[in-house]
C-alpha cells in the first residue's frame, strides 16, 4: 500500500490527496484511452452505416459496453481532451475552443495516475499547447512520464515529439500511432499503466493510403478517403487490441473509446441533428464504447447519459485512487457501478457551454520541422507563454450557446445577434433524438427548473475560471 501523497495548489491550502489504492498493486487495471478526431456518432458499421467498413469497432461494441448517449464535452477538440484529462469542464480552465490549452495549475488524471505508481503515456495527438520540453501545457509537464505527441492533427509518416525530441515515422498515420504506444506497453508491463493514444483521424484534409482506398473503390473521391481514413483507423485498433493480448495484459486492461466531437460528412451523424461545432445532438453525441475483459464479460447497451468528463473519476474509482472533496470542482461522475453491471443511474446533469472565443491555428508539421531545425543547430527558441489566468470574466455575463441534459430532456440556450433576447428550447431526447420537438411551450415547470441550474452551472464553471479553485501561483 502507498502511503498518501498530497498535491499542494499554489500556497492557499487548496489539496487533492490520493489515498492508498482500493486494490492491491498487482491487481490495478491498466487503462488505454483511445479517442478519434472527427468521428460522428453514426461513423460506424454498427451504426448500420450503409458504406463505411469498421470490423474491429463493430466486434467491440459486441463484446464490450457500449454507450449510445456518449457526449464529448464540447463540439470542438481541444476543449474535450481538457475534459478528459481533468474530469471538468473545458471553460473551467479557459480552453474555450480548438487551439486553446490547459492550465498549469489543473490536477490531470495522468498526474493522478503517475502518484499512485501508474506508468503513463501520452501518443498521437496533444493539442492542448505546445509540444516543446519546456512549455508549461506540454505532455511532460503535465503527468506523462513518455510522449510522442503532435501538437494537433497529423497525417501519414507524421512527425512527433518524442519527450521534446522530434522523430520521425513511416506509414499510415493511426498505425504508426498504435505502434509507438505497443512498444512503450512493452517496456512497462510489469507495472500498471495509463496509455493515452489519440488519433489524428479522420480530421481534414483526408488522405487515405492505398490499403484502404482500394476498399472504397466507385465512391466519390473525398468520401473514398474519409472513409479509408476512419477503417485505418480501425484497423489500428485492431492492432492494438492483438498487441496487448500477445503482452498478456489484456484481460486486467481498460479499453475506453470514444470521438473528441461530432462528425462533419452529412451522413456521419446517424440521423441527429447538427453537425461538429453546434450543440445539437449530431456536434456532441460520439462513439463511446468499452472493453475490460476481466470485468466486462458479456456485451451490453447503455442509454445511460455520460461523457468525456466523467472518465476522469471513473478511472481514478476503477483502478483503487480516492479524492477527497478539497479537489477542484469536477463535472463528472464515476460510471464504476455502470462499468462492473451494477445498478446505475445517472444523478447528475451534464452542462455544455460553446463559449464564442477564436480558435488558434496550429500546422502540427510545421512546428515540429521548426522545432527539428532548431534542434539540429543548435538554437532553441522558448516555447510561448500559456497555462496561466490572464484576465477575469463577469459572473452574470455567459456569452455563445449552452445546453443542459438531464435524464432524457435536453435545455438549449440560445445567444443571437447582440441586443438579441435569449431563446430556449426543451426537447425529450428518448422520443425525440432529432430534436425537433421544442417543449418549452407546455413543460413549463421544468423548463423554469432546468434554466435555473444551467445559469447556476455557468456562474460555477466563470468562478473556476477566473481562478477561483486554486492559488494563481505555481504548482508545476
Amino acid at each position: 500500500m502507498r502511503s498518501l501523497a498530497l498535491l499542494l495548489v499554489g500556497s492557499g491550502g487548496l489539496f487533492l490527496a490520493f489515498m492508498p489504492p482500493l486494490v492491491q498493486a498487482g491487481k490495478r487495471p491498466n487503462v488505454i484511452l483511445a479517442m478519434a478526431d472527427d468521428q460522428g456518432w453514426g461513423d460506424m458499421g454498427y451504426m448500420n452505416h450503409k458504406v463505411l467498413k469498421t470490423p474491429v469497432f463493430d466486434e467491440m461494441a459486441g463484446t464490450g459496453l457500449r454507450f449510445d448517449r456518449f457526449y464529448a464535452a464540447a463540439p470542438v477538440c481541444s476543449p474535450t481532451r481538457a475534459s478528459v484529462l481533468t474530469g471538468r469542464h473545458p471553460n473551467r480552465m479557459g480552453c474555450f475552443q480548438w487551439g486553446h490549452t490547459l492550465r498549469k495549475h489543473e490536477i490531470t488524471l495522468a498526474e493522478a495516475l503517475k502518484a499512485a505508481g501508474y506508468s503513463t503515456g501520452h501518443f498521437g495527438k496533444w493539442h492542448l499547447g505546445s509540444v516543446r520540453a519546456d512549455s508549461e501545457v506540454a505532455p511532460g509537464r503535465n503527468g506523462f512520464g513518455e510522449w510522442a505527441s503532435a501538437p494537433n492533427f497529423y497525417e501519414n509518416s507524421p512527425l512527433f515529439s518524442q519527450n521534446g525530441k522530434v522523430i520521425e515515422t513511416k506509414g499510415e498515420s493511426s498505425g504508426v500511432t498504435v505502434d509507438l504506444a505497443l512498444e512503450w506497453m512493452e517496456k512497462v508491463k510489469e507495472k500498471p499503466f495509463l496509455s493515452v493514444i489519440w488519433f489524428g483521424n479522420p480530421h481534414s484534409p483526408h488522405v487515405g493510403t492505398e490499403k484502404f482506398l482500394r476498399m472504397y473503390e466507385g465512391e466519390d473521391k473525398a468520401y473514398a478517403n474519409f472513409y479509408a481514413e476512419i477503417t485505418a483507423m480501425d484497423a489500428a485498433m485492431g492492432r492494438l487490441r492483438t498487441g496487448i493480448r500477445k503482452l498478456g495484459i489484456a484481460e486486467n486492461t481498460i479499453l475506453w473509446y470514444c470521438s473528441d466531437n461530432g462528425g462533419l460528412k452529412p451522413n456521419s451523424m446517424g440521423g441527429l441533428s447538427g453537425r461538429k461545432g453546434k450543440l445539437l445532438e449530431g456536434g456532441i453525441r460520439v462513439p463511446g464504447i468499452i472493453e475490460w475483459p476481466e470485468v466486462i464479460r458479456k456485451n451490453r447497451v447503455t442509454q445511460v447519459p455520460a461523457s468525456t468528463v466523467d472518465i476522469y473519476p471513473t478511472v481514478l474509482e476503477l483502478s483503487g485512487v480516492k479524492m477527497p472533496e478539497e479537489q477542484p470542482v469536477l463535472d463528472g461522475v464515476s460510471l464504476a457501478d455502470l462499468i462492473h453491471g451494477r445498478d446505475f443511474t445517472r444523478q447528475k446533469s451534464m452542462g455544455f457551454w460553446h463559449y464564442p472565443a477564436r480558435g488558434r491555428g496550429m500546422h502540427a508539421r510545421q512546428m515540429l520541422e521548426k522545432l527539428r531545425v532548431e534542434q539540429q543547430t543548435g538554437k532553441p527558441s522558448s516555447a510561448p507563454r500559456a497555462g496561466f489566468v490572464d484576465r477575469q470574466y463577469p459572473l452574470d455575463e455567459f456569452p455563445g450557446s449552452a445546453a443542459w441534459i438531464s435524464g432524457p430532456w435536453k435545455l438549449h440556450r440560445g445567444v443571437g445577434k447582440k441586443g438579441a433576447p435569449v431563446t430556449f428550447r426543451l426537447f425529450n431526447l428518448e422520443e425525440d433524438m432529432r430534436e425537433s420537438n421544442d417543449l418549452s411551450g407546455t413543460e413549463s415547470g421544468r423548463l423554469d427548473r432546468m434554466k435555473r441550474d444551467l445559469a447556476d452551472w455557468q456562474k460555477s464553471v466563470i468562478k473556476s475560471l477566473n481562478g477561483g479553485d486554486y492559488t494563481l501561483g505555481s504548482r508545476k
